[in-house]
């Protein structure tokens, strides 16, 4: 593991960025718990599920005509980046701009240690432990 000081700073850069986003941003998780996760994060604001009866493209039609972005949080497991691929395809199709840096970010800081979005409160709260020693 990095140092976790210094993971934990990078961490904290990404849930501001996240919290800060605009109005209009939306962020794109997978299920329930992920949604849950970022509240406790206390990253507040629309989060919706991609899992679910909406399909992909029906979401991407969505976020066009209330003129929304998407903030793509998909887990980084084998479905997530499957998932983030197709919402991507689906975005790019409904001309919906999309960030999918954060998330490209999160993994590269977390990939060796959680593979899902569920996980980082507790990844969180074990940096902090770990740094106020």
């Amino acid at each position: 593991m990095m140092d976790p000081k210094e993971t934990l700073e990078k961490l904290t850069v990404i849930l501001d960025a996240l919290q800060a986003r605009p109005e209009r941003s939306v962020i794109l998780v997978e299920g329930l718990k992920d949604r849950g996760a970022l509240a406790v994060l206390g990253i507040g604001g629309e989060v919706w599920q991609v899992q679910g009866p909406n399909s992909i493209f029906n979401l991407a039609e969505k976020l066009a005509r209330e003129s929304k972005e998407a903030i793509i949080l998909t887990d980084w497991d084998r479905k997530g980046g499957q998932l983030a691929r197709l919402l991507r395809d689906g975005l790019k199709a409904n001309e919906v701009k999309y960030d999918d840096e954060l998330r490209m970010r999160l993994v590269i800081l977390v990939k060796k240690e959680i593979k899902d979005i569920e996980s980082l409160p507790a990844f969180f709260t074990r940096l902090v432990a770990l740094t106020t020693k």
